[in-house]
């Protein structure tokens, strides 16, 4: 149903006005309480053979909504009801932020992808933390921290640790994002030495918690086979928990839409079919070099189940999705799920 009735409706709307609408139309229709019902017992795929424990935690399924989709944890209960085993909320940042100007998210159907260059808009981490204080489901939540536009680099680990201070007790674990294309100079963090800097700090700071929290650190698909093992590196030496492998890609060469479209679209990361090969390269990457010495979460391009186990045969232990359910509706959650079911019960 929805890609022959859904899609060609939202895809009508503006990109940004369409994601709006349905987390709205999300918010209020799964809240009833007949049709909650129906969407949990339709989209609801458990097993033991799904469950996985990475960095200390029990995932009831290793199926994830990326960073992105739920920026202000504002529908946290009702993705839980499409079965997602994890849901990871973000990119937040300290103060309220309107992010780069409208417009900002592009569908490129032809790629099955999108450009954006959203910015980090976000409301603010303390007003994140009221809702999460009131959600209801026990699905566990990834808190996706960055730096406000205005804070320079140099200052941007005091950003980073507000929002690890506000979120600590309402997370499950966090995810350092270094790799948006889309705040000015924030990739500049990546390079080794501020990169190994920020996560020692984040560190030291969960450390002294009571409960300490997994640390991951999220990764721009576009650094070299160097970059990637200066990462394996600064994840060793910061003895952080994990990567997430890939955030969106500034490469735009394997677009077959045309030149002319794409520039005229201008700034903004790639994600969606266009960027699976890539991630899987990275994963496959960080995997072999480091020798399987942490978890990986895979994300980027994943828009089936053979995309899903793709990424876990390359070294991923969990896998994100967000584009692929654009293009391919929810029921593609309960897809992957049934395609990784049959895969690990061979």
């Amino acid at each position: 149903m929805y890609k022959s009735l859904l899609k060609p409706l939202f895809f009508l709307k503006k990109p940004e006005a369409a994601h709006h609408f349905t987390v709205d139309l999300t918010r209020f229709g799964f809240n009833l309480p007949i049709i909650g019902s129906i969407v949990e017992s339709t989209f609801r795929l458990e097993d033991k053979k799904l469950e996985r424990e990475v960095f200390g935690l029990n995932f009831k399924n290793p199926v994830g909504l990326a960073a992105g989709f739920d920026k202000d944890a504002k529908v946290i209960d009702e993705m839980a009801m499409l079965g997602f085993g994890f849901i990871e909320i973000g990119t937040l940042t300290p103060k309220p932020q309107e992010g780069n100007p409208q417009p900002r998210l592009f569908r490129l159907p032809q790629d099955e992808s999108l450009i954006n260059r959203m910015g980090f808009n976000n409301g603010g981490v303390f007003e994140a933390v009221e809702r999460l204080k009131k959600r209801k489901s026990n699905v566990l939540v990834g808190g996706n921290i960055g730096k406000n536009k205005v804070t320079p680099n140099e200052n941007a680990i005091d950003d980073y640790l507000i929002c690890l201070e506000a979120l600590h007790d309402h997370v499950d674990y966090f995810v350092v994002n270094v790799s948006s294309p889309n705040t000015p100079n924030l990739r500049d963090l990546q390079e080794k030495e501020p990169l190994k800097a920020l996560l020692q700090a984040v560190k030291n700071a969960n450390d002294l918690k009571t409960k300490p929290k997994p640390i991951l650190l999220k990764i721009a698909p576009d650094l070299t086979d160097g970059q990637l093992d200066d990462i394996i590196e600064i994840v060793k030496e910061t003895k952080i928990d994990g990567v997430i492998a890939t955030n969106t890609t500034i490469d735009r060469s394997q677009l077959s839409t045309s030149v002319a479209e794409v520039q005229a679209i201008g700034a903004g990361g790639v994600s969606g079919k266009v960027l699976g090969k890539r991630s899987t390269e990275v994963i496959r990457y960080l995997s072999e070099k480091s020798n399987k010495a942490f978890p990986i979460i895979g994300v980027g391009g994943i828009f089936s189940s053979e995309d899903a186990i793709e990424k876990l045969e390359a070294g991923a232990s969990l896998i994100q999705v967000y584009s692929g359910m654009i293009y391919e509706g929810p029921a593609l959650i309960k897809k992957i799920k049934k395609g990784l079911l049959a895969y690990f019960s061979q």
